[in-house]
């Protein structure tokens, strides 16, 4: 193989895990690419606010961030109306993944990171302790891969991933729908409005939009004869916020992104011998507090371990172990936060009742926030 195609690390998948561990690894002198099957800039199905967790990292990768909506303000509705509000501490910012993807895009290139788009790989191998990954354009050899494809990929199947042979569940049969829309709604605030077996999520984003970003089940969309729209208006509808914005913003685009078959199914971090970030992790829950910033964490906890390995300071099953302890012991606690709440909300009953409870206590409410938000990184 040529050595114009031989690596320390392949990144497979250039989301926000991805793209800012090539950058981290790539500012330590490491030769690396990433391999991402789309062309950017382009939109992803994502809520699109960043706790302020991950400000420092961003700025310390080069990124612009100045003059973006900063969100101080957390809104929760049942699906009747009922409303909780609460400060966020310390807060976030929006930025669309149109943006925000495409600037790590070409902050990764200007750091020598061999950036290939529209490459979708085929296939990995695993022998001699090198990787060869295949790609349209020939094959790849890396010291250390890793997969950041996000929460569904054709990799998963032909590693043979648990999650990816279950049956239709309440945790792996979900859709995942965004807008962009122009809206007054305020944008120091993020809301967050449940409806019957969903949530949708409604926060300012850069240009002076406001991402509308939810989740439901699929088997609301079948009652509503697969129907997006009828859907929209027969379920989202009965909470009379939803049913505001959707009578009264403009929407942008004519029909939204969307993602089918997502799980919330516990996912092993390295999956032979690949470390895995972001959702290709473990699918990150909306209501864990910040799937955005918990991708970019990833990243940066699988540069830690993948450097000694590179430095020859560990092996590669020193390396494996250091990521997944590492990455056990920033996210198991949070994400089982985030499902024990999800399995609260979404049911109009359980939801209205639980905002009940908090609503006399802001202590108790503050308390559940910042074990959905980690340390700033």
């Amino acid at each position: 193989m040529s050595s114009g195609n031989a690596y320390d690390v392949a990144i497979i998948g250039g989301g926000l895990a991805g793209l800012s561990l090539s950058i981290t690894l790539a500012l330590e002198g490491r030769r690396v690419t990433v391999l991402e099957k789309e062309t950017y800039p382009f939109h992803r199905v994502c809520g699109e606010y960043i706790s302020m967790e991950s400000h420092p990292f961003l700025e310390r990768l080069g990124l612009p961030l100045e003059g973006l909506p900063r969100i101080r303000r957390l809104l929760v509705s049942a699906p009747d109306g009922f409303t909780l509000t609460h400060d966020l501490d310390p807060g976030g910012f929006g930025i669309s993944r149109y943006t925000l993807d495409a600037l790590l895009a070409d902050r990764a290139r200007a750091c020598g990171v061999h950036l290939r788009t529209g490459c979708k790989v085929s296939g990995v191998t695993f022998r001699g302790e090198r990787f060869e990954i295949q790609t349209p354009g020939g094959p790849v050899e890396a010291a250390v891969a890793v997969g950041s494809f996000g929460k569904r990929s054709n990799l998963d199947v032909q590693l043979e991933r648990p999650f990816i042979r279950e049956k239709g569940n309440k945790l792996n049969n979900y859709i995942g729908i965004k807008y962009h829309i122009r809206s007054t709604l305020p944008e120091g605030q993020i809301a967050l409005h449940n409806f019957d077996r969903g949530y949708c999520g409604v926060s300012a984003v850069d240009g002076g939009r406001h991402c509308l970003c939810y989740l439901t089940t699929a088997a609301n969309l079948e009652k509503s004869g697969n129907s997006l729209r009828e859907m929209e208006a027969r379920i989202l509808y009965r909470n009379p916020h939803l049913r505001e914005i959707f009578e009264n913003a403009r929407f942008e685009w004519e029909k939204p992104e969307s993602i089918a078959q997502i799980s919330f199914s516990q996912k092993s971090s390295v999956e032979g011998h690949l470390l895995m970030t972001g959702d290709a992790a473990g699918m990150i829950s909306p209501l864990c507090g910040n799937g955005m910033s918990m991708a970019l964490r990833s990243g940066q906890l699988a540069a830690d371990a993948i450097l000694p390995f590179l430095d020859g300071r560990g092996t590669r099953e020193q390396m494996e172990s250091a990521y997944r302890n590492t990455w056990r012991r920033q996210f198991a606690a949070r994400m089982r936060t985030g499902r024990i709440i999800q399995s609260l909300f979404g049911k109009p009953w359980t939801t209205k009742l639980f905002l009940q409870i908090l609503k006399p206590f802001p202590i108790l409410t503050g308390g559940i926030i910042r074990k959905t938000h980690g340390n700033a990184f």
